[in-house]
């Protein structure tokens, strides 16, 4: 009876031993080290490009690689929808959120609510403007002013520094939006005979782009274009669209230079319709559920994180475009 009772014991203790070691493999796939798979919730502006299919595609492969239970809500480039997906985060009880902003501005209320349930919240690809900037942990994206600046130094050295540019801007109130209009008028500044002569919203969208490159063609300027900066590749194969309409050739009678560096944006330039386009990588998933993983463990975060992009244009495209996986 003695023998049996110390084999119980030892098979005991053994089968403690393994049933101790799953949540280790749980935690470690989640990145938590808390013994259970983190739930986060991501709020996406919308799909209005494939640089943000790539963006959305790179956090939830992500997020199925580490086990981590991703609620998702596309916010159909509505601020509104994204407060109220925000909300809902709340009430399911979510260890993290991450959240790219539609625009700027409007956020306080909501992430004010967000960490007083103490969920911490990771903002990818666009930044916010709040007074307290402990409502959010980090920021990961890239340098908007820097993109806009890189496109028209780029853009000044191509036309000798004389250009009259109908500029694309994005969605108004969005950070890329506003930071790539600065940077790029940074750039040109420098040129007195460079100037900006029509610019408008095409809401970082390839319809958009096109209609309103269509409207700046038959203005009154519109004979004197002879460069289009636009905020996104979208809209500016978009405008290449109008360009061909309007009788012209993209690429040669009018010089068109633009950011994200999407593959399309390749194609463009081997056919010699795009000159010119400035990477803003969108593939974030692994650093934002790194952050994710500090941030529930209550691990501190720089501000912000910056993202090194490149530019690129015709004279290497060719090569180039096999590298690109978005």
């Amino acid at each position: 009876m003695r023998l049996l009772s110390s084999m119980f014991c030892c098979v005991a203790l053994i089968l403690a031993g393994c049933d101790k070691g799953e949540p280790n493999a749980t935690a470690s796939a989640g990145g938590s080290g808390s013994g259970k798979s983190l739930t986060v919730g991501f709020s996406q502006i919308g799909a209005e490009s494939s640089w943000r299919t790539a963006e959305t595609n790179s956090i939830r492969s992500e997020a199925e690689a580490r086990g981590i239970d991703l609620k998702f809500s596309d916010a159909q480039q509505k601020q509104e929808n994204q407060i109220k997906a925000l909300r809902t985060f709340v009430s399911q009880g979510v260890d993290a959120i991450v959240l790219a902003p539609v625009v700027k501005t409007g956020w306080e209320p909501v992430l004010r609510e967000i960490k007083q349930a103490k969920i911490p919240v990771i903002l990818v690809d666009r930044g916010v403007d709040v007074a307290d900037d402990s409502l959010y942990a980090t920021l990961i994206a890239s340098d908007f002013v820097a993109e806009g600046r890189m496109a028209g130094e780029w853009l000044a050295t191509k036309t000798n520094g004389k250009a009259n540019v109908a500029q694309l801007e994005g969605t108004p109130g969005a950070d890329p939006a506003i930071e790539r209009a600065k940077g790029f008028l940074e750039a040109i500044s420098k040129h007195p005979e460079m100037k900006i002569i029509k610019s408008q919203t095409g809401d970082f969208t390839r319809a958009k782009g096109k209609e309103v490159m269509e409207a700046f063609l038959k203005s009154p300027e519109g004979a004197e274009i002879n460069a289009v900066y636009a905020h996104n590749d979208e809209m500016a194969l978009g405008a290449i669209q109008a360009i061909e309409a309007a009788g012209k050739k993209p690429g040669v009678d009018v010089i068109v230079v633009s950011i994200d560096g999407v593959r399309d944006a390749f194609r463009a330039m081997i056919d010699g319709k795009l000159n010119c386009t400035v990477e803003c990588n969108p593939l974030l998933g692994p650093a934002a559920f790194d952050a994710v993983a500090k941030a529930v463990k209550g691990e501190a975060l720089p501000k912000k994180t910056i993202v090194q992009d490149k530019l690129y244009d015709q004279t290497t495209a060719n090569v180039d475009i096999m590298t690109r996986k978005y």
